[in-house]
Formats: C-alpha cells, sequence, structure tokens
C-alpha cells in the first residue's frame, strides 16, 4: 500500500494519494486514461513520495488503483445515454465530471467530508465540468439522504452510485447502514459500483492506510442480494479486470485464507427495500 507523509490528515492525503496514481498514469503515453487535473489535485510533493511505490506495483504487475480507475471509467462510459443521475460516495479527488463524455444534463453529486471538498474547491476554482456538478460536504456515518434530496437528487430516476476505494474503511454496521440508505434511496434500474476486499485481505493489512480498513466480504453478491441488488462480480487481473496491466494472478476466488479482491457491478432489479 502506499505510504503516507507524516502529519497529515489522513482523510484528504488519502484522496491526494489517489490523484497522484492517476497523474503519474497520465504521464503514460500507454496510460488507461487521462486525467489532466490530478496532477494539481495531488501536488508535487504527493506524487513524488507516491511515485516510487507505483513504479515497484507496475513491475509486480499490481497497479490497482489505475485497473480500478480505468474499470469503473468504462462502466460510466457504457451507461451515458441512459444514465442521468450520479452519486460518487467518499469521492475525494475524482474527477470524473470534468474528464468522462458525461451528457450535459447529468447531475452528479460527489460526497465528502468538509475538509476534503474544501481543498478539493480551492484547487479547482471555477473549472468547468462536463455536467452538472453538486458537492455536498457530509459524513457518510451520519445522517446524509435529506441533504443529497435538498441538492436537487430524485430518488424517482435511475442512479448510478459509487463507492471506490471507500467501503473497506467502515465497519460492519456502518456498510449495512449505508447499503440501507443507498437502496432507499434507489429505484429500479440504478447501478451501484464498487470495489471490496475479502476478510483475509484486511485482517492480514496493518501499515499506512491500510491499517485503517475494518471491513472485508467473501461473498459480494450474498451482502448485495440482501438489499435486493443482483451483483456482478470479478476478481481483479481477471478477465475484465486487468486491461493487459494487472498481471499479478490472485489465488481463484473459491480458495479460502488467501487474499481476494472484486470489482462489484451491481443493479436494482425490482424496486428497493423502504
Amino acid at each position: 500500500m502506499y505510504n503516507t507523509p507524516d502529519n497529515q490528515d489522513l482523510v484528504s492525503l488519502s484522496a491526494r494519494v489517489m490523484a497522484a496514481c492517476r497523474a503519474i498514469e497520465t504521464q503514460r503515453p500507454d496510460g488507461l486514461f487521462n486525467d489532466p487535473l490530478a496532477a494539481i489535485l495531488a501536488g508535487d510533493e504527493i506524487i513524488a513520495k507516491v511515485a516510487p511505490q507505483a513504479q515497484q506495483n507496475e513491475a509486480q504487475g499490481k497497479p490497482i488503483v489505475v485497473v480500478r480507475t480505468r474499470f469503473f471509467d468504462d462502466f460510466l462510459i457504457s451507461k451515458i445515454s441512459q444514465i442521468r443521475q450520479i452519486v460518487i460516495l467518499g469521492a475525494g479527488m475524482d474527477t470524473r465530471a470534468f474528464r468522462l463524455p458525461l451528457h450535459p444534463s447529468t447531475h452528479l453529486y460527489e460526497l465528502d467530508r468538509l475538509e476534503v471538498l474544501h481543498y478539493k474547491e480551492s484547487i479547482l476554482g471555477d473549472t468547468a465540468s462536463k455536467c452538472h456538478r453538486h458537492s455536498l460536504a457530509i459524513d457518510i456515518k451520519e445522517s446524509w439522504s435529506d441533504s443529497l434530496v435538498a441538492k436537487g437528487y430524485k430518488i424517482e430516476i435511475p442512479t448510478v452510485w459509487l463507492a471506490e476505494g471507500f467501503l473497506y474503511y467502515l465497519n460492519e454496521t456502518e456498510l449495512h447502514e449505508l447499503l440501507r440508505i443507498i437502496t432507499k434511496l434507489s429505484t429500479s434500474g440504478s447501478w451501484f459500483l464498487a470495489d471490496i476486499m475479502n476478510s483475509f485481505l484486511v485482517s492480514q493489512s496493518t501499515e499506512n492506510l491500510s491499517a485503517h480498513w475494518k471491513y472485508g466480504c467473501d461473498e459480494p453478491e450474498t451482502l448485495l442480494s440482501t438489499y435486493n441488488w443482483k451483483a456482478s462480480v470479478v476478481q481483479v487481473g481477471d478477465e475484465g479486470a486487468n486491461f493487459g496491466r494487472f498481471t499479478y494472478k490472485l489465488p481463484p476466488r473459491d480458495i479460502p485464507n488467501q487474499p481476494h479482491y472484486f470489482f462489484i457491478k451491481a443493479i436494482l432489479n425490482t424496486g428497493s427495500h423502504k
């Protein structure tokens, strides 16, 4: 995992570390995406600190952040003609509102803590987005659904929810409450996108950012079916989740007590639990 500089707030720092990974990828002539805002959001100091680990991950065939970014980018792009509402949970330094060819009538909501969004807005200023972008300063662990609706979110239209690099920082109770709220705020045809680790991998992570991981899930399909979401799950590195770059092979997911890391795409087919 990426090391974190000393004496900096973990919440805002981790978002800048992810931006640094995207900035480094953008410099590659064969990059999996182009994120011209990532470098200014990360800052030169963070990019310099992240670069050695990024190079090591690439050499080991494990560039997880860039592969994850591309995976969710591709899905969002595939739904441009259908979806007009996107909610990004723990948005951090996410720049999809600026760099993806979203339909101009799309409303994209970025939810994160005040200090994270304050830093982000101070850097972006009046940079124009490709859609209607809304920043909502909230703590996911507190009540936030009314604030989202007050910002203009419409419960009656399909939504894409994106929880990228986020769920494993919640404990089990917080995770279930989040899924309950998302389901309540969703209508049939909505999508939930996320990455999640299995319990073994979370239990083995004790350094830097990974020391703050709390929740792991061995069966994401079962977890989401509890809330009426039908999930398609792929393990990173497998077909459709490697892009020719993540060449490190994790053990097959049916082998217990081994590290497993999943990308999730789930659809709400038959209405929500109210």
